[in-house]
């Protein structure tokens, strides 16, 4: 008689389809599945311009929770805007010189416009 030890990934009470023969995937799996799960409520917090309904949220948290070291190295080049108000201001000054199309002038530019 042979021993075969599964495993399976119990989420809110509910036993998972899937079926694991070794601990350690059944455990990386449910931590995928944790995630995902806050991907899925950071995405819904979000601030998108576009409605999305909470099946297409899940299938996209659980695809980016599954490539999460892709994800990474993806946005391992994005760096961070800061929320200082020193920044919101200085952001808001540049939309709005730019709708206005007014320029600063540079420190050269200056400088020719005094010796004229």
């Amino acid at each position: 008689m042979a021993v075969i030890a599964k495993f399976f990934v119990v989420r809110d009470g509910v036993e998972l389809d899937k079926v694991f023969y070794v601990k350690k995937d059944a455990e990386t799996y449910d931590k995928m599945l944790d995630a995902a799960e806050q991907l899925a409520e950071f995405i819904k917090k979000g601030e998108l311009e576009c409605k999305l309904d909470d099946e297409s949220i899940n299938e996209i948290s659980v695809f980016l929770a599954k490539n999460g070291p892709e994800v990474t190295r993806i946005l391992k080049t994005v760096k961070p805007l800061s929320k200082t108000p020193a920044n919101e201001e200085m952001t808001k000054s540049k939309e709005t010189s730019e709708e206005t199309g007014s320029k600063k002038a540079t420190p050269k530019q200056r400088g020719k416009k005094d010796k004229e």
